[in-house]
């Protein structure tokens, strides 16, 4: 078991035991190292204690966030501009599918793919020449399905596996010494409607949560919930997409392509990334 795999395990079990609130002895235990070098090694990995990951994790803290980030999102605001938006330190540009490009089905796109370990789990990335098309949690059997699923969306398109020109897209998420005032472009396909919900998911601040509603309010269809939760749920570019901090209004967490246990981890992890500009490397496979 390396390091990653020791991370997103202790991880899973916090999460999994999270009413109880596990010592630290606990958690360390079930990763097979003592509480000292469990301690040393999630904070290098995490940026944040393990005793901190758990408070992340109540439904208190949900409310709070949500509360909090109710003062902050102005999404109506921004949803008639280019799609632009802060994330993560990079200027995050997101641009939909044209019509022509739909027509030709991506012949004569070529799309570069790659697996990458990370301490949230392995991600599977896709990038066309005009930016990430497809970013997704994999596990041993999943990849193949995301690419070949990603092969149906772009049937007439050249797919070639190469690690090095996907790397870029995890390594912004968690390395912050980069360029930050480059721009980093999603190409998504995905109804108007769609598009308008993700856009929407981009202005949500770092490290703060909004409701389904508050989604479908600043779109100015404050019926549509429902339907914002299936745009939600269809989102293309993990974590790029941040869809990991729309809840429910009542704070509980919500539904996620990844599992709920994944959107937990997600959460808790973006804590760090508020209070720290740097985090741990990536893998390099």
């Amino acid at each position: 078991m390396n390091d990653y795999e020791r991370i997103e395990k202790a991880m899973d079990y916090m999460v999994a035991h999270a009413a109880a609130q596990p010592k630290l002895e606990a958690v360390a235990a079930h990763v097979h190292l003592s509480a000292f070098h469990f301690q040393r090694l999630f904070c290098r990995y995490v940026g944040i204690s393990p005793k901190r990951f758990l408070q992340a994790l109540t439904l208190e803290r949900g409310k709070q966030l949500m509360a909090s980030s109710s003062s902050l999102l102005d999404i109506a605001h921004t949803l008639g501009l280019s799609g632009g938006s802060r994330l993560y330190d990079h200027f995050v540009q997101l641009d939909a599918v044209t019509p022509g490009e739909h027509k030709r089905q991506g012949q004569g796109v070529e799309i570069a793919y790659g697996v990458h370990a990370t301490l949230l789990g392995s991600l599977f990335v896709a990038v066309t020449p005009r930016g990430i098309c497809r970013m997704g949690f994999v596990d041993a059997t999943s990849a193949d399905e995301l690419l070949a699923r990603l092969g149906k969306e772009w049937p007439l398109s050249t797919l070639h596996h190469d690690p090095d020109a996907t790397r870029f897209a995890v390594e912004a998420l968690f390395n912050r010494s980069g360029d930050a005032s480059a721009t980093l472009s999603l190409h998504v396909t995905g109804t108007n409607f769609q598009i308008a919900v993700w856009r929407a998911l981009l202005t949500i601040p770092e490290g703060q949560l909004a409701s389904y509603s508050h989604i479908a309010q600043a779109l100015g269809t404050p019926k549509s919930s429902r339907a914002v939760g299936n745009a939600v749920g269809a989102n293309p570019i993990a974590l790029w997409i941040p869809c990991h901090r729309v809840i429910q209004q009542s704070g509980a967490l919500g539904g996620y392509r990844w599992g709920p246990t994944k959107k937990q981890m997600v959460q808790a992890w973006e804590l760090a990334t508020v209070n720290n500009e740097s985090l741990s490397p990536m893998a390099t496979s």
